[in-house]
């Protein structure tokens, strides 16, 4: 069995969900630290031809409690804002009215932490993708907090019977594959390649969040990009 595991991210960009599908389960590393000014509670979307940053606030968000325990904020007025944005950027793209009453049914879900947010939004949007990958978040399974960095992922796959472990590229620095190798596990990480697509009439922005590529783009061409990518 392959297994992935990663941080929880809001509506990440195609290279989160490139790793989804490679894998036979995936994990949401949700019971550790919470990083500031990361990709857990924001990322970008196409607003008049540039990238726009949007942030889903947080109440009291620290980096010494963990993604689980960080709670969304009371004041619900950025679902209003948000999906405004959406619906004014958007509404002349192909596919926004499949897509859109997606976006807004997560956004509007009550939801009270950003783990519950973001792990419900990727078991949604998947199933939007028809990419039938098992997730299941480390905080309801594991029960390995004491392990840390690469025993703690080795320990995960030897749990769930894992051969084979693919990670982000930017774990190259981080885990050894002779290491795995010597445990029984084999080691990839994926690289995401350059993708592109007719974005209205404005010049291509690429690594957006996967609203954008959903808003343009039918199954078909999703595949593709789904697919476009290299194990290193």
């Amino acid at each position: 069995m392959t297994l992935g595991i990663m941080q929880p991210y809001i509506f990440p960009y195609i290279g989160y969900f490139q790793l989804i599908r490679a894998v036979d389960k995936f994990v949401v590393y949700d019971d550790v630290n919470f990083i500031n000014k990361g990709w857990i509670n924001r990322n970008r979307i196409l607003v008049g031809g540039q990238a726009h940053q949007f942030t889903i606030p947080l109440k009291e968000a620290s980096q010494n409690k963990l993604i689980l325990e960080i709670e969304i904020s009371k004041d619900q007025s950025w679902k209003k804002k948000l999906l405004k944005t959406l619906q004014q950027s958007y509404q002349k793209a192909p596919y926004f009215d499949s897509v859109y009453p997606v976006i807004e049914e997560i956004i509007q879900a009550p939801h009270t932490t950003i783990a519950q947010l973001t792990v419900s939004a990727l078991e949604r949007l998947c199933k939007l993708m028809q990419i039938d990958t098992e997730i299941v978040p480390t905080s309801t399974l594991f029960n390995n907090t004491h392990l840390k960095g690469p025993d703690r992922i080795l320990d995960i796959c030897k749990q769930v019977e894992a051969d084979r472990y693919i990670n982000a590229i930017g774990g190259m620095e981080l885990y050894d594959k002779k290491r795995f190798q010597e445990e029984g596990i084999g080691l990839a990480f994926i690289k995401s390649k350059p993708i592109s697509y007719q974005q209205l009439k404005n010049e291509h922005i690429p690594w957006l969040s996967i609203i954008d590529i959903l808003m343009f783009n039918e199954q078909k061409e999703l595949n593709g990009f789904l697919d476009h990518y290299e194990l290193v």
